[in-house]
């Protein structure tokens, strides 16, 4: 065991904190599949994914055919919860006609908390202060903390349910029914289909259960909106076993004592400081303030209380306070205002979703702005760096006395250390070694050859054909390269010796056109004007001709570039300097 220890302790950081999550997820899943105390988590964790609009995902802590049968048992009993037809009788408002009453006299809030969450409840006096509220625009739904303050109210809760895809939805596809003011702002479904019903007659009768648009008129209902489940029927609980299926959330809901005080209960979930509350805690909760009937709102991320446009609950959404659309609003005289029908002449509904969200856009947007702020170098351009870097590194010269003396022919293009001069004839001459110059100049190209032996600057016995282009450039690294226009010509052409720092020396002769070339390595930096094979000729010492290796040669001082080329073709020896 010890050396099992021992050997652990000897693994990398990362290896260790992989077999500690492999031992943890061994142990949670043994737990959770294999004990009874672990089958009633699952079931509870799939309760909660159940009343999201995620609950295919239940299937992973249950299964999806126990999945099926909880989803069908939920439905079962939001069906019955709302069969039992309300009671009116059972509450008794008082005449309040009072204006211009304070915050004070219209609500109360309070705190309130459980073991695993926290919250608000909110008292309002008269029930008949109360309006359901609706967006002032289409396309797009509203925070309640805007509701309020443009429409003048004193406080605000979230009312109905809505389709929201990824839960970045707009908040304007609303499920169910709205009435305000007694008229039908929206509904989805045929006037004569009963639908799930949570709100206030035009005495301030809260009505909850499940009703069609008919049935609601006869009513006289003025507000309404729909959600469920309903929690207490004319005095009685409704969950009387389990915690009523809906597992841990946040949670809005409404209630109403025989007196007509109306209570909205509102509690945080999916957080640190309050991981929410079961159904079930909510109906005992509002059964001890004495509700007669009480019924189940929206909830998740859409769970908000605003007084006097403040804020004063935490919704669970990453973006804070969602757009809704609808919400209870409390106000001193709700017949001043009117809701919006922002659904009218609009045939189908588009939910949005987190390509028209205004925060995840900006959100994205941030993101792009950093990343290319601060760009990461993509491994190829690391290779290309690497490269340029090795091109570019000096070559050292070899010694002269090792390499065979060997002919060459004129080329057009560059390479490291060459200097080779087309359009004449190249003799290796052993023991000639010069350092790479770096310059611009114009050149012809052509080929030839050259007897070994021949003096510098004298007449080949062999006349150098070839073409040369019109134009050309001598390469930073003794290389000439040439374009344009060919000239062809033969003669004997008075040639000046070049080399290289390696690769044999040759000999330049030829016509053709140039253009005027400097070399920066020289002090005057003297131009070729001209006409002619415009590679200006470079000269050097040679070194002593033995058979020992050579030292490296350094540049000369005094070295300048001679005229191109006379009219005539030939090419004027530079001037030698001591």
């Amino acid at each position: 065991m010890s050396s099992t220890l021992r050997t652990i302790r000897q693994w990398s950081s990362w290896k260790k904190a992989l077999f500690y999550f492999t031992v943890l997820t061994f142990l949670t899943s043994s737990f959770l599949f294999l004990t009874s105390p672990g089958g009633k988590i699952r079931e509870w964790l799939a309760e909660t994914v159940i009343t999201t609009q995620h609950r295919s995902w239940a299937w992973i802590f249950v299964g999806a055919e126990q999945r099926d049968l909880m989803v069908k048992r939920l439905q079962d009993f939001n069906e019955e919860a709302a069969r039992e037809k309300q009671d009116s009788s059972l509450i008794k408002i008082r005449d309040r006609q009072a204006k211009a009453r304070s915050i004070d006299e219209l609500i109360k809030v309070e705190d309130i908390s459980g073991k695993f969450w926290k919250g608000k409840k909110m008292y309002v006096f008269d029930p008949k202060t109360i309006r359901v509220m609706t967006p002032p625009k289409p396309g797009e739904g509203e925070r309640i903390t805007s509701m309020v303050k443009r429409t003048g109210a004193v406080a605000g809760v979230n009312g109905g349910g809505f389709d929201d895809p990824e839960g970045l939805g707009n908040g304007f596809a609303a499920f169910g029914a709205i009435i305000s003011g007694g008229e039908v702002i929206y509904t989805d479904q045929d006037g004569s289909i009963p639908q799930h019903i949570v709100g206030f007659t035009k005495e301030g009768i809260l009505v909850v259960g499940k009703y069609n648009i008919f049935e609601l008129r006869d009513m006289g209902i003025s507000e309404a909106v729909s959600f469920h489940p309903r929690l207490i029927a004319n005095g009685k609980p409704l969950i009387t076993s389990g915690d009523g299926g809906w597992g841990r959330g946040p949670r809005t809901a409404v209630g109403q004592k025989a007196d007509g005080t109306v209570i909205f209960i509102v509690i945080d979930g999916r957080q640190a400081h309050s991981v929410g509350a079961t159904l079930r805690e909510v109906q005992d909760l509002l059964l001890e303030e004495g509700c007669v009937n009480a019924g189940n709102l929206d909830g998740g991320a859409s769970s908000e209380l605003v007084v006097d446009g403040e804020l004063l609950t935490k919704p669970s959404s990453r973006y804070g306070e969602r757009r809704l659309p609808n919400a209870f609003l409390v106000y001193d005289d709700p017949t001043s205002v009117k809701a919006d029908r922002v659904w009218d002449g609009i045939e189908k509904i588009d939910a949005g979703g987190s390509y028209d969200h205004p925060d995840f856009l900006r959100e994205q947007a941030e993101k792009r702005a950093k990343q290319q702020q601060n760009p990461t170098p993509p491994p190829k351009a690391e290779t290309d760096k690497t490269k340029t870097k090795t091109e570019t590194k000096p070559e050292t010269t070899k010694p002269a006395a090792t390499k065979p003396e060997t002919k060459e022919t004129g080329k057009t293009g560059t390479g490291k250390g060459e200097s080779v001069k087309p359009g004449g004839s190249g003799t290796k001459e052993p023991m000639t070694e010069k350092p790479p110059a770096s310059g611009t100049g114009s050149t012809g190209s052509g080929t030839g050859t050259a007897e070994p032996g021949k003096p510098t600057g004298g007449q080949d016995n062999k006349p150098p054909t070839g073409t040369s282009p019109g134009s050309g450039a001598l390469t930073p690294n003794g290389g000439a390269s040439g374009q344009g226009g060919t000239e062809t010509g033969t003669g004997h052409g008075n040639g000046t010796t070049g080399s290289d720092s390696s690769e044999g020396s040759g000999t330049a002769g030829g016509s053709g056109k140039g253009s005027t070339g400097t070399v920066p390595n020289s002090p005057a930096e003297t131009s070729a004007p001209g006409t002619g094979s415009g590679t200006p000729p470079k000269t050097a010492d040679k070194s002593a001709e033995t058979n020992a290796p050579a030292a490296t040669p350094t540049p000369q001082p005094n070295q300048t570039e001679a005229p191109g080329q006379s009219s005539s073709g030939t090419t004027v020896p530079p001037a030698k300097t001591p």
